[in-house]
């Protein structure tokens, strides 16, 4: 599971390349909460422009969503949890008010994002809003490229669908 949380974090980086003039923040295997309410840990956690968490020297990775904005987007990366990534984590990221949530299903090769609506349940979608427009099929695709081949030939893979899709 390691090498897919890698691997999601350097795609960030690349989609991220192509805006240079666009600021985000990556953070994985953080602790989300509302102290005393509720908590989770994500596999993935997105930030995108300005105020983003930093801890000092020494300090747990928790992010306090009382103090610091919620991420723009947080994911799970699942083998044998797919099941309860698709229901009770839903419903738990909806709770806390994460506008998007990506469960990547290892096993099936498969991204499944849900946009927060105004009901406070989540959609279902097939692109991601905050990676403006990105086809959750590209995504699929990349997962297919890593099944067949390393990690650096999917990302290179990924890289050139998104220069084909920029110009």
């Amino acid at each position: 599971m390691l090498g897919f949380s890698d691997l999601f974090t350097t795609l960030f980086f690349i989609w991220f390349s192509q805006n240079p003039t666009q600021t985000y923040d990556s953070f994985g295997r953080c602790l989300l909460e509302k102290p005393e309410q509720r908590a989770a840990s994500p596999d993935l956690v997105l930030y995108i422009g300005a105020d983003s968490p930093r801890w000092r020297a020494g300090e747990p990775r928790r992010i306090n969503l009382n103090q610091w904005r919620v991420p723009d987007l947080v994911g799970e990366i699942g083998d044998t949890t797919i099941a309860t990534d698709l229901d009770e984590k839903k419903q738990l990221y909806a709770a806390l008010g994460i506008p998007e949530y990506w469960v990547v299903d290892i096993e099936a090769l498969k991204v499944f994002v849900f946009h927060l609506q105004a009901d406070g349940k989540y959609r279902q979608s097939a692109h991601s809003l905050a990676l403006s427009g990105l086809a959750i099929e590209t995504l699929n695709q990349t997962l297919v490229q890593l099944s067949q081949g390393s990690s650096s030939s999917a990302l290179l893979w990924f890289a050139q669908q998104i220069n084909q899709q920029i110009k």
